[in-house]
């Protein structure tokens, strides 16, 4: 890959973050842009309202626009939500030619076996990535081609979403005048910004935890396990605030940011209050600090019920890496390790090789942000949905803009 300009779009319950990057080599990315802007008219991680998410999408193309100086035609879309499922499947094809010579169109035809699952109505296919292979019952082979077998298996992670849920996320996008290059998991994203690849071999768990979905992968021996998204984040913490302690919902957010302490066993001073950014709004600190902790034990408690095993040490031995906007609570790390008894450390997005306009980004919220432009870095495996584009008077626009600059 040799000097390619790509876009990307996070949207979030709480924040559309849009990103242009300059993707000189893999492993050589200059952020030209950034911009991110707060979250209208989505819920979970789903478009709920049409007109509020395509104001809030537009205002943070624009501001990435116009700090890079380059304009947008297509991004990548990061995918999330209750919505989202998956399975490991398996799919096995022989080679029946004299040679013996595993050829790119039999990864093809045994790729096409293990996605030939039912499908739930209203749900499609979102991912099918292969993890490892089989040849001749020699496992672990990563690519068998020009290899010689008689018989090909593949084992397969298959991501499913619903129709209707990315079909609304999708006309928002388009809605603003952008096209769609393509759509990823973004449990799947996150993970290329701050995972290494000793931690994908060994095996570990992301969980990144969001405003409005808190986001699970599992890596082992370098391949994706298993994923799961649970409808509870940043968002719940903070309507607990408001309602235990008597705030307006901006307040208590800002309370929770700045104040939130989860560490286990901490000693907190009972008559210890804490004021609010504006209207002089107070509330006990102890109150506070039992409201984020109380939520986020039962949120690490909901996480353990999504993993495939609860004996997680030998699930991940690497442990638990925590990232998304979340993750900045302090001692959320320490819980971590108290609840789920393994490593724990925080996920921060920058990496070696990402430079340019990074000061925004050097925090774990931007997770999904970066990782959307290191998954085309990385030359990911593409989505199994088939984006496309808007048609004769769609492409015809799109002309238009590239023409006269419009």
């Amino acid at each position: 890959m040799v000097h390619k300009i790509v876009s990307a779009i996070d949207v979030g319950t709480t924040k559309i973050a849009t990103i242009v990057a300059d993707i000189k080599s893999q492993g050589n990315i200059e952020v030209l842009g950034v911009g991110v802007v707060p979250s209208r008219g989505l819920h979970k991680g789903i478009v709920v309202n049409m007109d509020e998410a395509k104001t809030s999408i537009a205002s943070s193309i624009k501001e990435a626009q116009t700090i890079s100086g380059i304009r947008i035609d297509s991004a990548y879309v990061g995918v999330t939500g209750r919505h989202v499922s998956s399975i490991n499947n398996h799919g096995v094809v022989a080679i029946p030619r004299n040679d013996r010579l595993v050829r790119s169109r039999d990864l093809k035809r045994v790729l096409s076996a293990s996605r030939d699952l039912p499908v739930p109505e209203g749900k499609k296919l979102l991912h099918a990535i292969p993890r490892y292979y089989t040849l001749d019952g020699e496992e672990r082979v990563k690519e068998p081609v020009g290899m010689h077998g008689n018989r090909l298996d593949v084992e397969t992670h298959i991501i499913t979403a619903s129709v209707s849920s990315v079909q609304n996320l999708v006309k928002c996008i388009r809605s603003t005048g952008i096209d769609v290059d393509d759509l990823i998991l973004e449990p799947l994203a996150s993970s290329e910004a701050v995972l290494t690849e000793q931690e994908r071999e060994g095996g570990v768990v992301m969980v990144d935890i969001g405003g409005g979905t808190t986001d699970i992968a599992v890596f082992r021996q370098g391949n994706i396990f298993h994923t799961a998204i649970i409808p509870v984040a940043g968002y719940q913490i903070t309507s607990d605030i408001a309602i235990g302690l008597g705030l307006p919902f901006n307040i208590a957010e800002r309370m929770k940011k700045a104040y939130g302490n989860v560490t286990p066993g901490m000693d907190i001073n009972k008559e210890a209050t804490v004021s609010g950014i504006e209207n002089g709004h107070s509330a006990s600190y102890r109150d506070l600090c039992d409201i984020v902790r109380s939520r986020m034990e039962e949120l690490f408690e909901l996480v353990l019920l999504e993993l495939p095993s609860t004996d997680c040490r030998t699930l991940a031995p690497y442990g638990l890496v925590l990232t998304g906007g979340t993750a900045n609570l302090e001692g959320l790390d320490d819980l971590g390790k108290a609840k789920l008894d393994i490593p724990v450390r925080r996920g921060r997005p920058l990496s070696a090789g990402v430079h340019g306009i990074t000061d925004i980004l050097n925090d774990t919220a931007y997770a999904t942000t970066v990782g959307l432009i290191l998954w085309q870095s990385n030359n990911r495996e593409k989505s199994a949905w088939k984006v496309r584009r808007g048609g004769l008077f769609g492409g015809i626009g799109n002309l238009m803009k590239k023409l006269f600059h419009i």
